[in-house]
């Protein structure tokens, strides 16, 4: 899907100038001279970011980052502003601003930051489908696969799993397998890191029986 900027400014000047800057990119964008307009037509299933105007009547830039914070929109912003206001600046990139720019602003810079909220964006929503990925398969595995996945990262042989568990060697090894399979894993250091990246309770800590 081809990433959108969107531009919110309550200078229609502004964002007509911004479009046919982007327009020469061959960058595609939507204009709103309002937060309530860009709340309004906005799609968070498109990809893109948001090049918007810190002070504006109504609800302001830093409002709308709060707002768009507040309901999990991970839209990433870059902020326009007519003054170098150091304190607005620190709270939006407290916020997660990716830049703050002042007007009139450089081609190049703002260019530069839509560029890289952008790639920040496609990283963002990659990750956010893996993780939807990840929790679709281990929703498919077993109470009993469940329960033997955080054994399996504990750094205990097949024989002390199945001590630790009450069964035999060979249903560690099959249920291996299987959450193997099911996840689509093909190293322990891949399970590993899909442990940790899920925050997955550790197997409890005790003595390694011989």
């Amino acid at each position: 899907m081809t990433p959108v900027v969107h531009l919110v400014d309550n200078d229609p000047r502004i964002l007509r100038s911004l479009a046919r800057l982007f327009e020469i990119e061959g960058i595609a964008t939507t204009s709103s001279t309002s937060a309530k307009e860009f709340l309004a037509h906005y799609d968070a299933d498109v990809p893109g970011c948001l090049v918007l105007d810190l002070a504006m009547p109504g609800e302001s830039g830093l409002e709308l980052q709060e707002a768009l914070h507040r309901s999990a929109v991970p839209v990433p912003v870059v902020f326009l502003s007519g003054c170098g206001d150091v304190p607005s600046s620190v709270n939006a990139m407290k916020h997660g601003a990716v830049d703050f720019l002042t007007k009139p602003v450089d081609a190049d810079a703002l260019l530069g930051a839509v560029q890289r909220a952008i790639e920040q964006d496609l990283a963002q929503r990659a990750r956010a489908a893996d993780d939807a990925r990840v929790r679709a398969a281990l929703d498919r595995l077993t109470p009993r696969e469940h329960e033997i996945l955080p054994w399996l990262v504990s750094g205990k042989l097949n024989k002390q799993i199945a001590a630790e568990l009450g069964v035999v060697e060979k249903t560690v090894k099959v249920h291996r397998m299987h959450v193997m399979e099911k996840l689509g894993l093909h190293s322990l250091a891949d399970l590993v890191r899909l442990v940790e990246r899920q925050r997955i309770a550790p197997a409890p800590v005790g003595p390694t029986p011989n």
